[in-house]
């Protein structure tokens, strides 16, 4: 998908909470070999390598838009580089596998994360951060507007379904694969946003991507149609915009 660096980042402070959450799930031990799976622009991931002292860490991302702004940012170093792969057929082997904002562009969820736990060395730790804001109003609004003529046909029947799930099935599945030190919880994060534009805006660097790439020339009258339902659904100014975020930590016997 053609990920767009400047558009992601106008909510920056707001996206980078919940790693700072996800960060204090990790075990910080010396010498270990990490990968942020889904680094972006490598801003986060540099924070994360800070962290771990004396040890090797690889920002993978499937987006070459997102990891030109990563090394053009000078985030690289000796002990952190950036490698363009699909996040899904991770390869090697790990002490600490951590995703923040990432694996919910990533299919089959009950089969994705015992894979990554195979990948794990032992005692390695896997760190997961996912939105779960897909039942949220802005996101039945995308969906239903995807369904809506001229945009059925325009989108060719695309619909883009979350394969995120429960925190009790994610608790379930780390359960299954004989993981210690489970930690599963779910926390919203109550922006305060100017009004139902800014809501717009904010989905406009994610949710929206993936429509983005197949409507072409017709973004706009989409983006049209999408204000005018979430001004009658969101009439508030300020507005809150409660963004729900899963977050799990499990460590490899």
């Amino acid at each position: 998908m053609p990920w767009n660096p400047k558009q992601y980042h106008k909510f920056q402070s707001e996206r980078s909470a919940p790693f700072y959450d996800l960060l204090k799930l990790v075990e910080i031990r010396p010498h270990i070999k990490a990968v942020d799976l889904g680094c972006g622009t490598g801003e986060l991931t540099r924070v994360l390598a800070d962290t771990l002292p004396n040890s090797d860490m690889i920002g993978l991302d499937s987006s070459h838009q997102m990891l030109d702004a990563a090394r053009a940012a000078s985030y690289s170093s000796p002990s952190l580089q950036f490698e363009q792969g699909d996040l899904s057929k991770l390869t090697g082997n790990w002490d600490l596998i951590f995703s923040n904002a990432a694996i919910q562009w990533c299919e089959d969820h009950e089969n994705l994360i015992p894979y990554f736990f195979s990948k794990l060395n032992p005692d390695g730790q896997l760190c997961v951060q996912i939105p779960s804001n897909h039942n949220h109003i802005s996101h039945q609004l995308i969906r239903e507007t995807a369904k809506e003529a001229p945009f059925n046909k325009i989108l060719n029947g695309f619909e883009r379904i979350a394969p995120v799930l429960t925190i009790d099935e994610y608790t379930k599945i780390l359960f299954k694969q004989n993981a210690k030190n489970i930690i599963v919880f779910e926390k919203i994060y109550p922006h305060v946003l100017e009004n139902s534009d800014a809501v717009v805006e904010w989905i406009s660097g994610t949710a929206l991507v993936p429509y983005f790439e197949r409507l072409g020339e017709h973004k706009p009258e989409f983006l049209e149609a999408l204000r005018r339902k979430m001004k009658k659904a969101l009439p508030e100014s300020p507005l809150l915009y409660p963004f729900r975020r899963i977050l799990f930590s499990a460590t490899k016997p």
